[in-house]
Parts: structure tokens; C-alpha cells; sequence
């Protein structure tokens, strides 16, 4: 063939650099979204068990004013995202809507949110069935649904080697805690 290879290893290693950098970047993407979605996990977490320990008796007219348990419940996710370095897409100043069975949802898209910004719902009423002794038990508690708009870095290198992915994706986190009293 060619008398001559002392550049073979120059070539090979332009033509893979491109596919290791596209791995790389991925590696570094994932690893990103699973911290994420394990801090909104958290959040979640933390807002289901302040909203359960606080009493119920503010739940008694949900369609006029948002109650304290939710209020806190909201303030826990907002405190615990601006701790964590999180864009919190103006939480603290989104409006809860109220809708039936004891449930509120806060939506925020600040202009720095990616893709839908952040959605949390709070459900002070979440049901849960228990069977005990042959029967069944309705266990009442606090459900709280955090979903994240995440863009991925990794779009961005795959557009560059020909490849259309789809834009932010959302991570959501799901926590639950039976109310106290």
C-alpha cells in the first residue's frame, strides 16, 4: 500500500475525538441530570413532610385563599432550590390555582427557566389504600409533584455531529408523607 504511516495515528485519533467527546459530554450530562433529580427529590420530600405535620384545620375553605400548609409547603421547595444553587423560575412569586380534592399546583417560568420552567403541585388530600387484618384502611396524606425543565449540554454537541435531538426534557420528583394530624 502506502510506503509511508508515520500519520496514520493523527488521522485515527481526528476521526475518533469527535465520538469521545460526544461520549464524554454525555457522561457529564447524565451524571448532571441524576444530581438534579435527586435535589428535586429532596425538595419534594422535605415540602411533603412540613406540609403533613402541619394541621389540617387550615384546610377548610380551599378555594378562597391558599392555606398555610401549602403556603409552607411552596416556601420548603423554593428555600431548599435557592440553597442548592437550582433556578427557582420565581417560585416565590407564582400564584397557586386552586383545583379539587385539596390540591394546589405553582407554576414559575421566569425568563432564565429552560423549556417549562418548574411546576409544583401539592395534594394535602392523597390516598392511600392499606390492607390490615382482611380488611382495607384509607391512609390520608400530603402527595408533592416537582417537575423541572432540564436542557441537556448534550444536544448541543450532537447537533454539531449531524444528530436532532429533542429540547429540555422534564425531570420530576414525587414525594409523599401521612398527614399527623
Amino acid at each position: 500500500m502506502w510506503p509511508d504511516d508515520r500519520a496514520s495515528q493523527i488521522a485515527e485519533f481526528a476521526l475518533s475525538l469527535p465520538l469521545l467527546v460526544f461520549f464524554v459530554i454525555g457522561i457529564f450530562d447524565f451524571s448532571n441530570a441524576l444530581a438534579l433529580k435527586q435535589k428535586l427529590v429532596n425538595a419534594a420530600r422535605e415540602s411533603a413532610r412540613v406540609a403533613a405535620a402541619d394541621p389540617a384545620s387550615d384546610l377548610g375553605n380551599p378555594s378562597t385563599t391558599v392555606p398555610a400548609s401549602v403556603s409552607d409547603a411552596e416556601q420548603v421547595v423554593d428555600n431548599y432550590l435557592i440553597s442548592e444553587n437550582i433556578n427557582d423560575c420565581g417560585l416565590s412569586a407564582a400564584v397557586a390555582s386552586a383545583l379539587p380534592n385539596l390540591e394546589w399546583k405553582y407554576t414559575a417560568n421566569a425568563a432564565s427557566c429552560p423549556g417549562s420552567g418548574l411546576t409544583l403541585d401539592i395534594q394535602r388530600g392523597c390516598k392511600s389504600i392499606a390492607t390490615s387484618g382482611g380488611g382495607t384502611v384509607n391512609l390520608i396524606g400530603t402527595c408533592v409533584t416537582l417537575t423541572y425543565a432540564y436542557k441537556w449540554q448534550f444536544n448541543n454537541v450532537a447537533s454539531t455531529l449531524g444528530w436532532t435531538g429533542s429540547g429540555p426534557s422534564n425531570l420530576t420528583a414525587l414525594a409523599g408523607s401521612f398527614n399527623e394530624n
